[in-house]
């Protein structure tokens, strides 16, 4: 379980991050054209995990934001940005900004990417949603590194993600 803070009370995750060095749990999770994309889905690419409570949450679109800025630029990598919104609203964000370079994937039909890669928050306002976290797997499923936001109103560290590709 990890402890962080949401605009600084005390709150907890269900686990903790995948151990770096680990193969990357699988996933099954909703695009926004609602259908399934897992792990496997990216064999031979690099992948940013992008792992957020809402897109309709300052930080996170900022997130969102930051990252397809880039994406664009990174060869043989995926930003792949995990919530638990609906990917009606993943889409309807993604339209109104513009946001192309990001694949977005969501967690709400039964929120086991959120236990399985220890994210899930299990108490406080932002209960069931996930917590800010980056997760970086390389290209034959290992993950490489993480990084568990101690406060979920602070965006993650973009530049340590980046230099872990």
């Amino acid at each position: 379980m990890a402890s962080i803070t949401l605009g600084g009370t005390p709150t907890h995750t269900i686990g903790e991050l995948p151990s770096v060095g680990s193969k990357a749990p699988d996933f099954n999770l909703k695009a926004v054209d609602l259908s399934t994309k897992s792990l496997s889905d990216f064999t031979n690419s690099v992948l940013i995990l992008n792992i957020f409570p809402s897109v309709d949450t300052g930080v996170c679109a900022t997130s969102v934001r930051n990252f397809n800025k880039t994406a664009a630029q990174l060869e043989h990598t995926k930003v792949v940005c995990i919530s638990r919104d609906l990917p009606f609203a993943q889409a309807r964000f993604c339209g109104a900004e513009g946001i192309e370079d990001v694949i977005m994937l969501s967690d709400f039909t039964d929120g086991k990417f959120g236990k399985d890669y220890g994210v899930e928050i299990i108490d406080g306002a932002f209960a069931h949603l996930h917590s800010r976290a980056i997760v970086v797997i390389n290209d034959k499923g290992i993950v490489t590194y993480t990084e568990q936001v101690p406060e979920v109103g602070q965006e993650p560290n973009y530049d340590a993600a980046l230099a872990a590709i």
